[in-house]
């Protein structure tokens, strides 16, 4: 560990500089530049609250912020796990003339991500207080809910990094999974209220990024705490996976430049 501490201290400024260099090229070229991070997730919600909401008749109480505070954390954690397949082959360039710690890419891409997701969650604290959301003290379930995720999608991507450099088929399967915990996540639908107890219990343990939306929504729109134990005990998974994926990656960085 002492290693990593050393490189992230060592590699923090490129980290950052990366980062912005990532978020000014995506709007380079567009019309619209970063207006398109917020227009782009507020197309979604009103998708999903025009079909699901209206189309289906949900009645899930402020059912325009519960999907959106759905939206934002899927975002986050799925443009994330894409991302790190690849990460390796997409940054060929730079990893196959200069020394950087394969797992820096990774903190970069994130960087990026939860810049959006922090656009997003500040406009659905716009939508909360438009919708007249009851908010007290219960609010700060924010700041351990994005550790969670953060911790969580950092574990599963050190992991994904390494298989996407051996294996050129992970991407499209990391897809179709995706695709499937998606509809099994309740961005649109409250899983407790849709399956039985005893199903949504199992699927709300078993599934980090449903157990965090679900304990976000719950503390911010319905003034609720739930899932604590379940959040540290995924936080603890996630750290120690982390370390393992670290060092499987330090490991095993010298065969990520031949293999590619």
């Amino acid at each position: 560990m002492q290693l990593f501490l050393a490189d992230m201290k060592k590699f923090w400024n490129y980290t950052l500089y990366s980062a912005k260099s990532q978020l000014k090229t995506e709007v380079a070229s567009s019309y619209l530049n970063w207006l398109w991070w917020i227009i782009e997730p507020l197309c979604f919600m009103l998708i999903y609250s025009f079909i699901f909401g209206f189309m289906l008749s949900h009645r899930q109480p402020f059912f325009n912020c519960y999907i959106f505070l759905g939206i934002t954390i899927w975002d986050f954690f799925s443009r994330c796990i894409k991302n790190s397949v690849r990460m390796v082959k997409r940054n060929k360039a730079i990893v196959s003339k200069v020394y950087i710690p394969k797992f820096m890419l990774l903190i970069s891409d994130m960087m990026v991500n939860g810049f959006k997701m922090m656009i997003c969650m500040a406009l659905a604290f716009i939508l909360i207080i438009f919708s007249r959301v009851p908010l007290d003290w219960h609010v700060i379930v924010i700041i351990p809910c994005l550790m969670v995720i953060g911790a969580f999608t950092f574990a599963c991507s050190t992991l994904l990094l390494h298989m996407g450099v051996f294996v050129d088929d992970m991407a499209n399967v990391i897809n179709i999974v995706l695709r499937f915990v998606f509809y099994l996540t309740g961005i649109f639908y409250n899983i407790s209220a849709v399956l039985p107890e005893k199903y949504a219990w199992l699927l709300l343990k078993l599934n980090p990024v449903a157990m965090v939306i679900d304990t976000l929504r719950q503390g911010v729109l319905y003034q609720e705490f739930i899932n604590v134990r379940t959040m540290l005990l995924w936080f603890v998974i996630s750290i120690i996976v982390s370390v393992f994926g670290i060092r499987n990656i330090y490991k095993n960085e010298n065969t990520y430049v031949k293999v590619i």
